[in-house]
């Protein structure tokens, strides 16, 4: 069975006509969609889903409740680890990880500052995942399923973008030395 994690930026608020469609075909295909909570791309997608009262939508939200459920859809709470801390970028990757996790392919719309949706881009494709990214700013869709493929995505992103994504892949992959270029295994 497929299951798409559609996700994004959240200064992604509006889905175009071009995206739109592509969620479409997944809808056609009855494609189940693993959707994020936040505002923005999240709940645009939502939003779109719902008014085409597509039932094949699970909902991830870090902790216990969702920020946003556009259509009554099954949760997922993703245990976060109780640490005190504020809900910062690492409480809300926590539910970015499993919808990675348990994806067979990813839809990313990217505003072309992201970091958030960068890193789930490359969580996908080192799990073997393709991902198609929306790049909003150029109304263009990029695939993204090879090592090559993400060196040249990663090419369009912004110098301090690159190593703030290097030094997350490190942390994420429990401090292992390496580059987010090059070998991604």
């Amino acid at each position: 069975m497929t299951k798409v994690f559609i996700g994004g930026s959240r200064r992604v608020s509006r889905l175009d006509a071009d995206v739109k469609r592509r969620i479409d075909r997944m809808i056609e295909k009855r494609l189940h969609v693993l959707v994020g909570d936040a505002n923005g791309a999240d709940k645009a997608v939502q939003e779109y889903l719902r008014s085409k009262s597509y039932d094949l939508v699970e909902v991830f939200c870090s902790g216990d409740s969702c920020r946003n459920n556009r259509g009554g859809w099954p949760t997922r709470a993703v245990p976060v680890p109780k640490n005190g801390k504020r809900k910062d970028f690492s409480f809300y990757a926590t539910k970015d990880r499993a919808m990675a996790d348990e994806a067979t392919v990813g839809l990313m719309l990217w505003d072309c500052e992201s970091f958030g949706t960068v890193m789930n881009v490359l969580r996908l494709i080192q799990n073997h995942k393709k991902v198609v990214v929306y790049v909003a700013p150029e109304h263009e869709f990029v695939d993204v399923k090879t090592e090559g493929d993400w060196e040249q995505f990663l090419s369009r992103c912004a110098d301090d973008l690159k190593e703030r994504v290097a030094k997350v892949f490190v942390v994420e992959q429990g401090g292992a030395r390496g580059s987010t270029q090059g070998s991604l295994r």
